[in-house]
């Protein structure tokens, strides 16, 4: 049976898996707080909710914190997450760079969501609301270029030099035409468009210092994800995950099917691990677009604290670099470098405990200092374990409108069309034992949300929509959508900034670039399109409510 055959049965069997998924979705629970309402408007369980609907709505911590105590722990978190690090080698939030990408966290979460979107023109990360970065590629084979971080770096510590000048990349924004000429069947149109990112070799620090590139590269943008909520989906059982994906194979309903590269045949292929800080014991892949991440105590945001700023902590004292070393090499040989590092040097280590910074040969002495693998730690235990307190304590915002008969509408609408099939309404969290790859938490020290229901509308799993100008492999883990619709109203953008790189200014652009001819999505934008306005509009209510 192939695929075409297959999609009259999606409807049907999203039905059937819904209501499995959401057995006591319609049950009524008592909550002295809200009253009756029905178990989906708790997002994040009785564990995870909060029931702000404000501009500071993604910004409370969960029930569990201040069960558990932690709300100190929580706060001072968040005044990690908020402030800038400084580049002085002692005093608060201290050791930025020297090369870095951002000085806080909040430039690319702004009000605790995800990035905005980037406007034409040069491409700017000094100002906070960016949260897209670069992702520099080679594009026949689709990894990372290895002589720029993954990450990559544009900025720096005199008298280092970025990686990265971000004044010579340029955005523009395209337009696209779909297969139905941007119109639904009543007329009713509406815009596509889509960013291309120009960024030419003399962009690049290394090029300017001789290196040079031997193989294709192309830029692209990756916006950051909202960070509230990652708690109660690092809650979700590995068990349960890997039933996901088995279900989903079993069904053999997407074109797509699932990405070989990390499933197949039953079981994983690739699991996530750390022998660098840990034992290497394997988790399921559960975080970032690229699903790189497993369990979130050494996921994105336990790595963005160290790489974007490169600050050093007990467990990462080193340099956030490019996997070949070619900053670091053409740094070490640069004259303006060599000229202002003793003085650099001096307030990193006055005291000359490591001689081999300061005696022998000026380059290779800035090579030890930049490769070094004992460098003074910047960011205390405490602050780490307060700043990930913080992170997995992060609640979900209640449903908003819970009454309004549109949201009830939109939400059987958006099962009935194949929506829930990729964006799995609930999950039942675990036991939550906290798992950490990276070996340095206990795990009491943070808050646990274990068999909760919460409604995330996500599989967790990755799908192909070939967008135009697509993300780097065409592989996205389904992004979660519970408190997107709130984004406008956190961040102050005009837009709703959805999808990975923002290009969506409505959920009606995020719904029609899933309607590519080859995309997992393009039954469910059919579906959608034969609706009427009304019901249209009722989904949309529905997506923003949730």
């Amino acid at each position: 049976m192939n695929h075409k055959q297959l999609f009259p049965l999606i409807g049907s069997l999203v039905l059937t898996l819904a209501s499995t998924a959401c057995s006591d979705e319609n049950e009524i629970t008592d909550d002295p707080q809200t009253g009756a309402l029905p178990e989906w408007y708790y997002a994040g369980g009785q564990l995870g909710t909060a029931y702000l609907a404000t501009s500071n709505a993604l910004e409370q911590p969960t029930p569990a914190i201040e069960a558990a105590g932690m709300i100190q722990s929580f706060k001072n978190g968040e005044q990690i997450f908020e402030k800038p690090f400084m580049s002085n080698p002692t005093g608060t939030r201290s050791g930025l760079g020297p090369a870095y990408i951002r000085t806080s966290c909040i430039h690319c979460h702004p009000g605790y969501s995800h990035g905005k979107r980037v406007e034409a023109g040069t491409f700017n990360t000094n100002e906070i609301g960016n949260g897209c970065l670069l992702v520099v590629y080679n594009p026949e084979t689709d990894g990372y270029v290895s002589w720029l971080a993954g990450m990559p770096q544009s900025h720096a510590v005199a008298p280092f030099k970025a990686p990265v000048d971000e004044s010579q990349i340029t955005v523009k924004w395209l337009t696209q035409t779909d297969d139905w000429n941007n119109t639904f069947p009543d007329g009713e149109k509406y815009e596509l468009i889509y960013p291309e990112v120009s960024m030419p070799p003399s962009a690049i620090y290394a090029v300017r210092q001789g290196f040079t590139i031997d193989h294709p590269y192309e830029v692209k943008l990756e916006s950051t994800i909202g960070i509230y909520g990652t708690g109660l989906l690092d809650a979700i059982d590995d068990n349960d995950l890997l039933a996901q994906y088995r279900q989903e194979e079993t069904d053999g309903i997407l074109p797509n099917g699932l990405n070989p590269a990390f499933y197949a045949n039953g079981n994983w292929v690739s699991q996530y691990s750390n022998s660098l800080q840990g034992d290497g014991t394997k988790y399921a892949r559960k975080f970032t677009y690229a699903l790189s991440r497993g369990p979130l105590q050494d996921a994105a945001g336990a790595n963005a604290i160290w790489n974007i700023t490169n600050v050093t902590r007990s467990d990462r004292r080193y340099h956030y670099l490019d996997a070949a070393g070619t900053w670091a090499k053409y740094s070490a040989k640069d004259p303006e470098v060599q000229a202002g590092f003793d003085n650099y040097l001096a307030t990193v280590d006055p005291q000359k405990e490591h001689p081999e910074w300061w005696e022998g040969n000026i380059e290779q002495r800035i090579l030890a200092y930049i490769n070094a693998k004992d460098l003074p730690v910047e960011m205390t235990d405490k602050e780490y374990t307060d700043l990930m307190v913080w992170h997995r304590g992060l609640a979900v915002p209640a449903v908003r409108d819970i009454d309004n008969p549109d949201v009830a509408k939109g939400k059987e609408l958006f099962e009935e069309i194949g929506c829930a099939y990729c964006h799995r309404p609930s999950w039942k969290t675990g036991s939550d034992p906290i798992h950490d790859p990276a070996k340095f938490f206990a795990g009491n020290e943070l808050p646990s949300y274990p068999n909760q229901t919460i409604w995330p509308y996500t599989d967790m799993v990755q799908h192909k929509l070939h967008m135009t100008n697509d993300i780097r492999t065409g592989w996205c883990r389904t992004t979660p959508l519970w408190g997107r619709g709130l984004h406008q109203r956190v961040t102050g953008s005009e837009a709703a900034d959805r999808l990975h790189d923002c290009r969506a200014r409505n959920v009606i652009e995020a719904i029609m670039w899933h309607g590519n001819a080859q995309s997992d999505a393009r039954y469910s934008v059919e579906q959608f399109r034969q609706l009427s306005k009304a019901d249209r509009d009722a989904i949309v209510t529905f997506i923003d409510a949730i």
